[in-house]
């Protein structure tokens, strides 16, 4: 058993990280031993191992947030259905490990013969996609939302919700390259951020109204998404992968009434009823399990070679997701 643990904190994340051997205790009543099948490295992932991230684990810690898993041995009390079952690792747990104990009672029982590296990335891309569509603006079939980092994972679950829900996306990228990979992934409009965005934009959209923006970026991308959107409209911010804070001009908030919100995951995680936590990955679940909403895997990589995919993960030029497959 190994686990890919840190235990001081560096401005290149593949130098702070090592694979470790491990032992886990017996097991007590209730417990279930878990093989990790999958786990992705997110931005959130890198920016931990960097200290820039907004919620910092103490050392030394394990990596990961989120991964699927098979159960492969019960305890004590615990359902003997539950053998072999495939299951959603809890968030935040460390998931970057061979194996892991965890109480059964916390698990979420997932679907068999599903791919396993599509569902290892549920539980925060998709519904920091989803809970941003929902939750600021009343969108309506055949409203326009426009978003930036569109090439990334959240960018991708974006396009396919904003799909299957009837809205129409406009979709930012920051290099050329980018722009085959959104078209690919069902993008309406995708452009080159830059100069003129606006004018741009409204020449794709025949001038629409944009109610909905959505920032991954920072810096003047913040801006430049603000000048594109109709007076009265939101602005969500839920990242800076430019390493920058957010830019707006004051006319945007002063002569056409702009709001810049923030988004955080692990904030609406505190504060969700279990009931909205159902219905939100109960769709989301759903749309995965029958393939209508998938994420662009870029590289596999086994634990062992935990240095080169952190590394592969934090580069700047990439179309799809770095998973870890542990057992491999």
């Amino acid at each position: 058993m190994k686990k890919a643990e840190y235990s001081e904190r560096g401005p290149v994340p593949q130098d702070v990280i090592d694979i470790v051997d491990m032992t886990l205790p017996p097991l007590s009543a209730g417990q279930v031993l878990i093989e990790v099948l999958a786990a992705p490295i997110n931005p959130s992932d890198v920016l931990t191992l960097t200290g820039q991230y907004g919620l910092l684990p103490p050392l030394p810690a394990v990596g990961g947030n989120e991964g699927v898993a098979r159960v492969v041995e019960l305890g004590s009390e615990v359902d003997a259905n539950l053998s072999g079952r495939t299951v959603l690792l809890p968030v935040g747990v460390g998931t970057w490990r061979t194996h892991l104990i965890a109480d059964a009672k916390g698990l979420i029982v997932l679907p068999d013969g599903l791919d396993v590296q599509q569902l290892a990335m549920l539980s925060i891309n998709p519904p920091t996609a989803s809970l941003m569509l929902s939750d600021f603006v009343a969108l309506q079939p055949g409203h326009w939302v426009i978003q930036n980092a569109a090439n990334s994972a959240v960018g991708s679950y974006l396009i396919g919700l904003a799909r299957l829900r009837g809205f129409h996306c406009v979709n930012i990228v920051r290099r050329e390259s980018a722009v085959d990979a959104v078209k690919n992934a069902g993008g309406d409009v995708v452009l080159v951020d830059g100069d003129k965005l606006a004018k741009r934009v409204a020449e794709a959209t025949g001038s629409a109204a944009i109610k909905l923006g959505i920032d991954a970026v920072g810096g003047a991308a913040t801006d430049n998404l603000a000048r594109c959107l109709a007076p009265g409209a939101t602005l969500v911010n839920y990242g800076a992968m430019s390493g920058e804070p957010c830019q707006i001009s004051p006319a945007s908030f002063v002569f056409r009434d702009i709001t810049l919100r923030g988004f955080w995951l692990s904030q609406w995680f505190r504060t969700a009823t279990p009931q909205r936590r159902a219905e939100v990955f109960g769709e989301i679940g759903k749309y995965i399990a029958t393939g209508k909403l998938r994420a662009t895997v870029q590289a596999t990589f086994p634990l062992r070679e935990i240095k080169q995919a952190v590394a592969a993960a934090a580069a700047g030029e990439r179309d799809g997701k770095v998973l870890l497959l542990p057992n491999a």
